[in-house]
């Protein structure tokens, strides 16, 4: 019959009064009516699957009102989960089709239960024979003994879920098993509801409670549309299993609990469990965006905390925003891997130029036209003493411009399809099917969700965690693989990995918990890829008590503690992510904590981008720690670490805050436009006051507290060893220390310092200002310039070394001193008032000094001679070898 005989709205109202067999006939006439068949998915196929008793929605439990891509398709998984469980092993020999469909021989319908032909369970499984049918009429079935299945069969209960309740002990000795639509209740006797040590067994929609199931290798499950109440499940060595769509609540201990290696003796239903997990992953790969809880950001463009705020940056006539909400991923460009995107800053660092400055600054671009034809004769000087700079470095803004724009495009965060492209050990791990898999579950209202332990492997998708204590914790040498899970407002830790436990954690949103969203601790190094990990109570992330890991591309922010927090000899590798608007430290590494910490994003975080302290020894390289509330970088009492290549720009408080007591190397750094210092070097003690609320003051580090012996793991050293020379002398060196609002470099020390070849430019106050020096200052090969004060500044009982600086057209002085030590070798050219002033309590030696304006004031009084001339002065001050490119002479008395 051809379809164009009626319009094809009638045909689809004629087909819709069919029944499924007819349907399946209709289907078979021609492809007109097959398609006219799969038009009916929003209507038919819906109304039979949602019609159906023992079938419950397709997305419960986490999104029922959610409808599924194909109602078709859905009711035919259903469909086929009630005949796969009597697939044999001879069946998977034969015809892969057929046998789903055959019917076995002798097969029969028993019905048990008042009215039927059996009074119990129990004499219904000894008259059955092999396959069949045993049906639970409505009614409450009790067995006062434990139950033996031996022979195959399928226990079914009739009426809709709830009207059949079996209180009994099941141990299954057979191949195989299906139960479905039954309420199970523990016996008077025992707490365990079933038990298999060989078997598979297939569980669908029944409900579970106050009981244990037991599934032992080499038997196997599959559990599906099932809700445990107060109850769990025991997985010890099993080599595959399937829980799908299930509820946990209330339970207390562990819902579900994973024990023990896989066991490679693998009963008959592995194969085909392999298979299902197979087309389940290929269709969790493109989540909808309706049902999966991270998939409908995006990318995270939205962002669930507070309105966004951006901070602007003016380099010359052109901007750009950091954004450091979810909205900066917009802005930033394509990611690369950590060498290649040192490669790229390097080579910008080599060709950058300093910005001009706007119309209030006293920079280059007010100078007359004489005045830069005579820059060309301080070119060669200013080269030989700052030999990485010259002063045609300050003219151009525009790349340095292209260098942040280069540096936003580095730093955007990848996809998990990208990571898994690119790392194949994370690809290995995503792809794996071994142990216990758990799809589309909720588990809420209770103590734990999941407990593997004893190398045992579990990998969880697309699953809720709510209100429990914990939601996944793994330990002793166990794997968890978990993707694209909520998991949230947990009493302890989200994910807690201990124990030299590993896997992989991608994908998941982790919010809200009470205690750090993923703790890593005892030697575990799991991999923590692309995650949102927010609006915890606590830190996002804790690696503790020489745990290790990769945490890369996430995004990591509006927790209440420090993003990621490094102590007690954790060493992970922390690359690529953006953590931003937290209330404490962007990083906190303390307690002889380390870590390889590189090309992330860190901004608007509340207090130190990253925060250093007692013994944290990390290498921070290559990240952009921005638009701060506080400090960029921390580096408090005995703090270390190696601080190199990296872009701290725009923080509220100084670009890097540091302890004399600490000892960090600073190398290579772009400093720029924050609102105080660039870099502060302070010597007072820290105290409690020094800490974020909260910040490591009651989290639960006891053991490692205990474990921590000052030293470092020597295996995790290995691992990522310290590409870095040793000192023992804090280092500021080659640093671009430009547009802050206060001094350059502002130093109160109580230690030796060395300041060293660093381009010292167009910041709000002074160059360097050594305010406090009890131990030598070493000052040498720096360029300090178009500051709009003085270039340097030495208070009274500090000893200072200026050694073969250039010190360049600054507002004020050149150099002005009280203190005590050596000027030697120094190219003072330019600046607005005197080039050299040395007060009353100044007790320096001067050797070689270059000075351009012919003017040096010692103790009150002005000299000035013409080139060349040797002046000899009384006094506090001692001349030796100076040289003067004299334009003015200025005598005492004038002075």
């Amino acid at each position: 019959m051809e379809v164009g005989v009626l319009p094809v709205e009638l045909w689809q109202l004629i087909f819709s009064y069919l029944h499924l067999p007819d349907l399946g006939r209709c289907s078979l006439v021609c492809r007109a009516w097959s398609e006219l068949v799969l038009s009916l998915d929003r209507t038919r196929w819906r109304q039979l699957c949602l019609g159906c008793l023992q079938h419950r929605h397709p997305n419960w439990p986490n999104h029922p009102g959610v409808e599924p891509p194909s109602w078709r398709e859905a009711f035919k998984q259903h469909y086929l989960a009630s005949k796969t469980w009597s697939k044999t092993t001879q069946d998977l020999e034969s015809s892969n089709c057929l046998s789903l469909f055959r019917r076995r021989k002798g097969w029969r319908r028993l019905c048990v239960g008042v009215g039927g032909e059996f009074g119990s369970l129990r004499a219904a499984l000894a008259a059955a024979s092999p396959y069949d049918r045993l049906v639970l009429l409505p009614g409450v079935h009790e067995e006062q003994s434990e139950v033996l299945l031996k022979v195959p069969v399928e226990v079914v209960g009739q009426g809709k879920l709830g009207d059949v309740a079996l209180l009994a002990s099941i141990d299954q000795h057979c191949p195989t098993a299906r139960l479905s639509n039954v309420v199970f209740m523990p016996a008077r006797f025992t707490s365990l509801l079933y038990k298999t040590t060989s078997g598979y067994v297939q569980f669908d929609n029944c409900n579970f409670e106050g009981g244990q199931l037991q599934i032992h290798a080499p038997g196997t499950c599959q559990v599906k549309f099932c809700t445990f109440s107060q109850s769990s499940i025991h997985l010890r060595s099993v080599a595959l299993c399937i829980l799908e769509h299930c509820e946990f609540t209330g339970s207390e201990n562990a819902s579900v609990t994973v024990e023990g290696c896989p066991s490679s003796d693998r009963n008959w239903a592995c194969k085909h469990l392999a298979v299902l997990a197979k087309s389940c992953a290929a269709s969790l790969r493109q989540p909808d965006p309706a049902i999966c809880p991270v998939a409908k950001w995006d990318g995270w463009r939205e962002s669930p905390l507070r309105p966004v705020r951006t901070c602007e940056i003016v380099v010359g006539e052109e901007r750009s925003s950091f954004l450091s909400a979810a909205g900066a991923q917009a802005l930033l460009g394509s990611a690369q891997e950590d060498t290649e995107f040192g490669e790229n800053l390097r080579a910008a660092k080599e060709e950058e130029e300093y910005p001009a400055l706007d119309s209030n600054s006293s920079d280059s671009d007010l100078r007359s036209d004489d005045e830069e034809d005579a820059q060309v004769a301080y070119k060669v000087p200013c080269q030989a003493h700052s030999p990485r700079h010259t002063l045609a470095d300050v003219m151009d803004s525009k790349l340095q411009s292209n260098r942040l724009h280069a540096l936003q495009r580095d730093l955007k965060l990848k996809s998990l399809q990208q990571e898994l492209q690119q790392d194949k050990e994370a690809q290995s791990l995503a792809n794996s099917l071994q142990g216990c898999i758990i799809r589309q579950c909720l588990f809420r209202d209770g103590k734990g969700g999941i407990f593997i332990y004893s190398r045992g492997q579990a990998k969880v998708e697309g699953s809720i965690f709510r209100d429990l204590t914990y939601a996944v914790r793994c330990i002793q040498n166990s794997k968890v693989i978990m993707l694209r899970n909520d998991i949230h407002h947990c009493k302890a830790s989200g994910i807690f990995l201990r124990l030299l436990a590993g896997g992989l954690i991608a994908d998941n949103n982790i919010h809200s918990n009470c205690e750090a969203g993923v703790d890593i601790r005892k030697g575990a190094n799991p991999l923590v890829l692309c995650n949102k990990i927010h609006s915890g109570l606590r830190s996002g992330i804790v690696v503790a008590g020489n745990g290790k890991g990769i945490i890369r591309s996430n995004q990591i922010c509006g927790n209440k503690e420090a993003g990621i927090y490094i102590l007690y000899n954790g060493n992970p590798a922390v690359s690529g992510n953006h953590i931003f608007q937290g209330l404490a430290a962007g990083i906190a590494v303390n307690e002889n904590g380390r870590g390889q910490i590189t090309g992330n994003i860190i901004c608007e975080n509340q207090w130190g981008g990253a925060d250093i302290r007692h013994g944290g020894d990390p290498v921070l390289r290559n990240n952009l720690i921005s638009c701060g509330y506080s400090d960029g970088v921390v580096v408090g009492e005995r703090g270390k670490g190696l601080i190199e290549g990296n872009v701290i720009y725009g923080n509220k408080g100084c670009g890097v805050w540091m302890m004399s007591s600490s000892l960090p190397h600073l190398i290579n750094n772009q400093i720029s436009h924050n609102s105080i210092y660039g870099v502060a070097v302070f010597c007072h003690k820290d105290n409690a006051g020094d800490y974020p609320l909260g910040q490591g003051g009651s989290e639960s580090f006891q053991e490692e507290r205990e474990g921590a012996g000052g030293e470092n793991d020597a295996d995790s050293e290995e691992e990522y060893p310290a590409a870095r020379r040793p000192i023992s002398v804090a280092l500021v060196e080659l640093n671009s220390i430009n547009h802050n609002g206060a001094a350059g470099l502002h130093v109160k020390s109580s230690e030796v310092l060395n300041i060293i070849a660093n381009v010292i430019h167009a910041n709000g106050d002074g160059g360097v200002a050594v305010l406090q020096s009890s131990q030598l200052t070493r000052i040498a090969n720096n360029s300090i310039s178009c500051n709009s004060r003085g270039g340097v500044l030495v208070e009274a009982d500090c000893q200072v070394e200026l050694r073969g600086n250039g010190i360049y057209e600054n507002s004020s002085h050149g150099i002005v001193s009280k203190g005590e030590g050596v000027i030697a070798e120094n190219d003072i050219i330019g600046n607005h008032r005197c080039g050299l002033q040395l007060l009353q309590a100044a007790d320096m030696k001067l050797c070689s000094v270059l000075e351009h304006t012919g003017r040096i004031r010692v103790a009150g009084c002005i000299w000035g001679a013409e080139q060349g001339a040797q002046v000899p002065v009384e006094g506090l001050a001692m001349l030796s070898c100076c040289r003067f490119l004299s334009v003015h002479w200025q005598s005492p008395r004038s002075a």
